[in-house]
């Protein structure tokens, strides 16, 4: 029996656009505090804030976009985020002060969290159950590679060509993105007064958050706060253990071992579940992170990017498939909201205390005190996910009865 289609055109589109909207991402985290601190003259505190605002302001939307995807339709909802934040990329020529600055971060913010919310929940329905794992894998995909072409370019325009140049790229691929969404089929089927039901967002909390996704969310949000300290200040212990040239190559190896696991990873979850996958990853993660923190040549560095991109680059997609899985068919699209915004929220709170913590600590000390976090999150996913999940296998077996009252095996 032939497995159902994976690589659709609905599915290369909805990646595509995935892809093209991280880029821009990654090249504005890259880029705006720098810009911040050389040409407005901002503290490093400053600075700061102006990528934290655009990630609170994608987490306060999400649990809306979840509602508004309900009401007018995934393709609608993905339509108008990428207006919003191709709009938002072309205000960047406009700011010449640091609130403005500010202010254009936060409202790019929420064109941003509308739109990985929206392309999450096409994503999902998109995909066939039986290759859930599988498909997610290659989805998530798109944004690691977005992480090693994002900061690339970003970079590159900025010292090259100037930071207008920079911006101007920054247009084109968010036109691009939008392009991209346009060619997902919409399998939406919504009725007039669902869709006038904008005029009543409902405030209560089973109507932000999808509570099925609550546990594997709270375990994803533990361990994107230790990521964090990937994605804040890899490249300055790079330059402390003097391997600047290799720095820039750290995500290249992360990306290179994804595309070489993916094939794999993903078809083992789908065929063995999602335990199977989810420990060794755990393992691997905090065994690169242990290594990173005794590096002492660029070998050693580039292995241990490699084993956090096979650990982590393994976990992040298990943990959405498992937070999509767990919800009602309805509620797909909140369930991707509430696992997002719980991930965002871990780097925001993460990349602020570790902050704090490297100037009590080196480098070095931190990763070591970050893969025994790490280890600690095996009991963090056995009480949350899979604990419960066990448990509620053997309820629901024990009330399979049939008509004579045994119970089934």
């Amino acid at each position: 029996m032939s497995k159902p289609a994976l690589w659709t055109k609905d599915f290369i589109s909805v990646s595509v656009s995935n892809f093209f909207l991280f880029i821009v991402f990654y090249m504005l985290l890259v880029t705006m505090p720098v810009y911040a601190l050389q040409e407005m003259g901002s503290s490093p505190s400053e600075a700061g804030l102006v990528t934290t605002l655009f990630l609170l302001s994608a987490i306060i939307v999400r649990p809306f976009t979840g509602q508004w995807i309900e009401q007018f339709g995934k393709k609608k909802v993905l339509l108008a985020s990428q207006l919003i934040f191709l709009l938002a990329s072309l205000l960047y020529f406009v700011p010449d002060s640091l609130s403005m600055m500010l202010a254009l971060r936060f409202f790019h913010g929420i064109g941003f969290g509308m739109a990985t919310t929206a392309t999450g929940a096409m994503v999902a329905d998109i995909i066939p159950d039986s290759r859930r794992g599988e498909g997610m894998g290659y989805y998530v995909m798109s944004t690691n590679l977005a992480m090693v072409v994002g900061p690339f370019l970003g970079l590159t325009a900025m010292q090259q060509w100037g930071g207008f140049t920079m911006i101007v790229l920054c247009v084109v691929i968010a036109g691009f993105a939008l392009v991209a969404g346009g060619l997902i089929h919409s399998r939406d089927e919504l009725s007039t007064e669902r869709a006038m039901s904008i005029f009543h967002v409902q405030l209560r909390a089973r109507d932000l958050f999808e509570f099925s996704a609550l546990p594997i969310a709270i375990v994803g949000m533990f361990f994107s706060a230790v990521y964090a300290s990937i994605l804040s200040f890899v490249s300055v212990y790079a330059e402390e253990l003097q391997l600047v040239e290799v720095a820039s190559y750290f995500f290249v190896v992360y990306a290179v071992v994804l595309l070489l696991s993916r094939p794999f990873t993903g078809k083992w979850f789908d065929q063995y579940g999602a335990h199977v996958i989810v420990y060794p990853a755990i393992l691997l993660f905090a065994v690169g992170m242990l290594l990173l923190s005794q590096v002492s040549t660029a070998w050693t560095f580039l292995t241990a990017a490699g084993l956090i991109g096979l650990g982590w680059g393994t976990l992040f997609p298990s943990f959405q498939t498992i937070a999509i899985q767990k919800a009602p068919p309805a509620k797909k699209a909140l369930a991707t909201a509430t696992f997002l915004s719980l991930f965002d929220l871990g780097i925001g709170v993460g990349s602020f205390f570790i902050g704090l913590i490297v100037t009590k600590m080196s480098f070095s000390q931190l990763y070591v005190y970050c893969s025994f976090y790490i280890l600690l999150g095996v009991v963090i996913y056995f009480v949350l996910v899979q604990r419960h999940q066990t448990s509620r296998l053997k309820f629901e077996k024990s009330e399979q009865v049939d008509y004579t009252g045994k119970k089934y095996n």
